[in-house]
């Protein structure tokens, strides 16, 4: 497998396990002003786009407390978060128009969580054929739209729910 160098990640994932830089804390405490892509907020939880999306519009609904395990949500945070993610296929569904989508945890870097210490729901758009040759010839995702117009798009949208 052909690498992609990516060096801009590495601030991202060595936040992993630190509360006081994890990303998603540092996203739920709005301290990154123009960088942030928080596109919702509720009471006990948030929606952001995933910084390294496998789609246009790719969430991740986060609660704003630094947990790991859906067995640390307390009973006002697992509703919240549930209708987050209700509400962003939605926005999603009316934004980019998606055929379907891919809704899941991945709970501990054994299961593929990049970023295990702070739970985190992903929400992924899927459109029929939108594996194209680029992940089977290099083994590299296209994503065709900037996380700002992403944002922005999804921002936009989010009141009409």
């Amino acid at each position: 497998m052909e690498k992609l160098w990516a060096p801009w990640r590495l601030e991202y994932v060595s936040r992993v396990g630190n509360a006081e830089a994890c990303v998603f804390c540092a996203e739920a405490a709005d301290t990154l002003g123009e960088d942030s892509l928080v596109v919702h907020r509720s009471d006990h939880a948030f929606v952001v786009l995933n910084r390294y999306p496998y789609a246009s519009g790719h969430v991740l609904v986060c609660p704003y407390r630094h947990i790991a395990g859906l067995d640390d949500l307390t009973s006002d945070e697992a509703p919240a978060i549930h209708a987050l993610t209700v509400e962003a296929l939605a926005v999603i569904r009316r934004v980019y128009g998606p055929d379907a989508f891919n809704v899941g945890w991945n709970l501990g870097a054994v299961a593929g969580g990049s970023i295990a210490a702070h739970l985190h729901e992903h929400v992924v758009p899927r459109w029929a054929g939108d594996t194209n040759f680029m992940p089977v010839l290099a083994d590299v995702k296209v994503v065709p739209e900037h996380l700002a117009t992403s944002r922005d798009r999804l921002r936009a949208a989010w009141p009409a729910c």
